[in-house]
């Protein structure tokens, strides 16, 4: 059957298509990594290697029954086949990742050998370890699970735009990552409630295909859902992107793991997904920021305490308060909650935390608010305060990396007047910073072949506007208030 012509490439794209059921495209070959440009000043970045095990519930694994109103997509399994030996102990799982500070990365990763080093080597040639940096180690319990030995280990500064090759604990196979770019432009990978299913694994390919300088993710990564293997087995699928460009998370509410009078909740996501969260002030890895090239990015926690007498509160105007927009015009937030969604799924969840913090990010000049949760793809327009506002941020919901609870269909109508676009259907996003005032954002399905944009949009830095010059005084006065 011949393939559609996509439509609404540009701005203004408007319209709602019918959700069906999809199967996977074929998928183009991956493009060739770039050749690394001139060495830049040293920064700092974070690197993850893991391995774990665990044993599979003898009731298929725990897991939940897809939410209502969710439709799988036809064919795809709830969770990618793993790899079983003795019957229910599966094999140990290894998962690099690497996330960005502001002047080192830190490595993480799961053993089962408790006498392996908390060390990793690293060297700009293939094969030629000329630095060393060693860390330190932790492990956790969660029921009947014990997780491997768990390395965090540090490495840099780091030169910009370059690629180092590593190797953890001093053997195994070689990785390869590079270090972002300190100037623009900047191409972010974007992507939201990935799972582990057939749909994961086509939409990981995807992004394979575009050149990026960082993922980010604003939150549910294993869905693991208290089945504790299934984040040894996450850190396997992902392993191929995670460990070759930071990878900046934040959490969602699989990542909770909550069980009264048991388990305090977030011990898995916490151990294995460590963040720099402490170079921002924050004493907690459920929220933070961190700068890259010209953009400050700030992860939210939806699902720890944000009202104004809260310690994440205190922290984000803190943060805000530290930020200079000569210095990195782009303000981006990311959470997990979406605050303005037009989907009948989770309708109202982000209310009571979009009404405590949205003063906050309007008054600082917020770009772009980025979230998850809902399985299906939204755009809208800038908006505060439920109205169309030129000072407010771009509202972007793309919850469609791939879950095991399908697509969210169910669209209200009539549509919003801040929507501008909106989809069920599995795909990531892509933001290139072109300069200090433009940016492109592109969203891409699935369904179609990497380079076809779904929906796209060039987003001005609101740095470069009036809204910064008249809310100036508005901004003081709400961000230094006790």
């Amino acid at each position: 059957m011949p393939r559609r012509a996509p439509e609404a490439e540009e701005q203004s794209t408007m319209g709602t298509r019918a959700a069906r059921a999809r199967t996977s495209p074929p998928l183009a070959a991956p493009m060739a990594a770039p050749a690394p440009p001139p060495a830049a000043p040293a920064r700092r970045i974070l690197l993850l290697r893991r391995r774990g095990r665990g044993r599979r519930s003898r009731g298929g694994g725990g897991l939940r029954p897809a939410a209502a109103g969710a439709v799988p997509p036809q064919g795809a399994p709830e969770h990618l086949p793993l790899e079983q030996e003795e019957g229910l102990r599966i094999r140990p799982a290894a998962g690099a990742h690497i996330a960005s500070g502001r002047k080192a990365h830190e490595n993480n990763m799961i053993t089962n050998d408790n006498s392996a080093p908390s060390v990793v080597d690293y060297g700009t040639k293939e094969g030629t370890y000329t630095m060393t940096s060693q860390g330190e180690s932790t492990s956790y319990s969660y029921l009947l699970y014990s997780s491997g030995k768990i390395h965090h280990v540090v490495i840099g500064p780091l030169e910009d735009n370059t690629i180092y090759y590593y190797r953890c604990g001093g053997q195994g196979p070689e990785f390869q990552f590079k270090t972002p770019p300190s100037q623009f432009p900047l191409s972010l990978a974007v992507v939201g409630d990935l799972g582990q299913t057939s749909w994961t694994k086509s939409t990981l390919d995807h992004i394979k295909q575009c050149e990026h300088d960082m993922l980010l993710l604003p939150g549910d990564l294993s869905y693991a859902d208290f089945t504790q293997h299934l984040w040894d087995s996450f850190g396997t699928l992902v392993e191929p992107l995670a460990s070759t460009r930071p990878w900046m998370v934040t959490e969602g509410n699989h990542e909770k793991e909550h069980i009264p009078f048991l388990e305090s909740g977030f011990q898995s996501y916490n151990a294995r997904w460590k963040m720099p969260y402490e170079e921002s002030g924050s004493t907690s890895n459920l929220y933070y920021s961190f700068e890259v090239a010209g953009a400050h990015i700030i992860m939210l926690g939806s699902y720890t305490d944000y009202d104004e007498s809260s310690d994440q509160y205190a922290w984000l105007k803190a943060d805000l308060a530290k930020v200079d927009r000569m210095k990195t015009p782009w303000l981006i937030v990311l959470l997990h909650a979406p605050w303005y969604n037009s989907n009948w799924a989770h309708q109202g969840e982000g209310d009571s935390m979009m009404a405590a913090m949205d003063p906050l990010l309007y008054a600082a000049h917020v770009d772009m608010v980025i979230a998850g949760h809902v399985h299906a793809y939204e755009r809208a327009e800038r908006v505060y305060n439920g109205r169309l506002d030129p000072c407010g941020a771009v509202h972007i919901t793309i919850g469609d990396g791939g879950n095991r609870e399908g697509l969210a269909h169910r669209y209200r109508n009539p549509k919003p007047a801040w929507s501008v676009f909106r989809e069920a259907s599995f795909g990531h996003g892509e933001l290139k910073i072109m300069n200090s005032t433009h940016a492109h954002w592109t969203w891409h399905r699935n369904d179609d072949e990497e380079p076809v944009r779904t929906d796209g949009v060039w987003i001005n830095s609101l740095a470069g506007t009036g809204c910064i010059q008249e809310g100036s005084r508005e901004l003081r006065k709400i961000l230094m208030s006790p």
